[in-house]
């Protein structure tokens, strides 16, 4: 094996890691953060939720303002730095967070988490770097599968030590991002080939100048448009389910961190074993129908059949919308030059945020009316009607797209 190879090697597996350790940071304080809102802010369950919201939109909006940065710092410096430095950002938070004795301690460590959250940008655009555009649906799918393996580990280990305390679960987070810097700082080559590299732009590293850049690019503003309203559906998932679970299921934080366990392990089949098979056979485009169509039924299905024997199915049936994301992101990557994929995947990582600041304003009080004393009909699946548009929507956007000419078969 020659030493490109091993470089490639090691740079793949710590890319993975640092999306698994993501993953399970996010993943393992879901299952509390309902009852650590209601904790600080003395809260029921209905106001809970809207400050939830609020929340993951703290979360979101550093991330729509920083995702463009983190991508053109990469362009410029590599892939490396901005990586390392994220994750020595999240280790701090997370023990920040732990110890919040207020409501205002959380939203700003949540701020935080979205600046150095960005991470995932110059993550995919390494792993850009090292495939070839061909093979990208199915390397992002192995992110996507390792996200997917994240969301096994992370609700599950949060719901066990949920039960032991509401703040363990944030201690575990920072540990896990201390040793995935430490692994990236002794084995994470870089990916970026100098020759790759471009001078940095603040009127690029910014939302509104990475759309500008977007527009040049022959037809990224459709699939941008069908990006964000699935961003805006699938969202449904983090943004709610911990709170949806528990009026419409009555479950215990246990009990959701197992659902979003049985909701990862989905996953990781469906984009480590089906996505490949699925894109060689119908392509990326195809894909991303299957998986919002599956998911608009899936979400009509959450919200108007009130068993929890039957939300259970629908988790494992919905797993086919993770053939989404990883589709849509190679068809925008295959239309970026390699000196720009950093500032492309930043796009990417704006268009998620918008999807991540959205889904909750709208979402959260959704929820929350339909669950709280003044509605005039209990209704928790409410929110998952909206997301069920957003995700036909999308579908429909998929289907009447035309076809950009210089990429057949898609």
């Amino acid at each position: 094996m020659s030493d490109s190879d091993r470089g490639r090697g090691s740079a793949t597996v710590f890319i993975v890691a640092t999306i698994l350790i993501d993953a399970i940071g996010f993943g393992i304080i879901i299952p509390v953060l309902p009852r650590l809102v209601m904790e600080l802010g003395h809260l029921s369950l209905a106001d809970a939720t809207r400050v939830g919201g609020w929340l993951a939109a703290a979360y979101a909006v550093m991330q729509f303002l920083c995702g463009p940065m983190a991508g053109n710092l990469g362009d410029r410096f590599g892939r490396r730095p901005v990586l390392l430095l994220a994750l020595a950002g999240l280790s701090v938070d997370y023990v920040l967070m732990g110890f919040a004795p207020s409501l205002a301690w959380l939203f700003a460590g949540r701020a935080i988490a979205g600046v150095f959250g960005a991470s995932f940008s110059p993550a995919t655009a390494a792993l850009a770097d090292i495939t070839a555009p061909k093979d990208r649906a199915k390397r992002f799918g192995l992110v996507g599968a390792a996200f997917g393996i994240g969301f096994i580990i992370g609700p599950a280990a949060g719901g066990l030590l949920g039960d032991i305390s509401h703040r363990a679960p944030f201690y575990a987070a920072a540990a896990l991002a201390a040793v995935n810097f430490v692994f990236g700082y002794f084995f994470f080559p870089e990916t970026l080939a100098p020759e790759n590299r471009r001078s940095f732009s603040l009127a690029r590293a910014n939302p509104i100048g990475a759309l500008a850049a977007a527009r040049k690019l022959r037809g990224v503003l459709g699939l941008a448009a069908v990006l964000l309203l699935w961003n805006i559906a699938s969202m449904v998932y983090p943004a709610t389910w911990a709170y949806f679970a528990i009026a419409q299921y009555g479950w215990s934080s246990g009990m959701v961190g197992a659902s979003l366990t049985m909701a990862g392990m989905a996953m990781v089949v469906v984009q480590g074993v089906i996505l490949g098979r699925v894109v060689a056979r119908f392509r990326e485009r195809r894909a991303a129908m299957i998986g919002t169509g599956v998911a608009a039924a899936c979400y009509l299905g959450y919200a108007l059949v009130p068993y929890a024997w039957f939300g259970l199915i629908m988790i494992v049936v919905s797993a086919l919308q993770a053939l989404v994301q990883p589709s849509l992101t190679a068809l925008m990557s295959s239309r970026a030059p390699a000196d720009a994929q950093g500032e492309m995947q930043g796009f990417i990582g704006s268009l998620n945020a918008i999807g991540a600041i959205a889904a909750p304003l709208l979402l959260n009080p959704t929820l929350a009316y339909f669950t709280g004393p003044s509605a005039p009909v209990h209704f928790p699946g409410a929110a998952f009607v909206i997301a069920s548009t957003f995700a036909g929507l999308a579908f429909l956007a998929l289907a009447f797209a035309r076809r950009v000419r210089d990429q057949p078969g898609v």
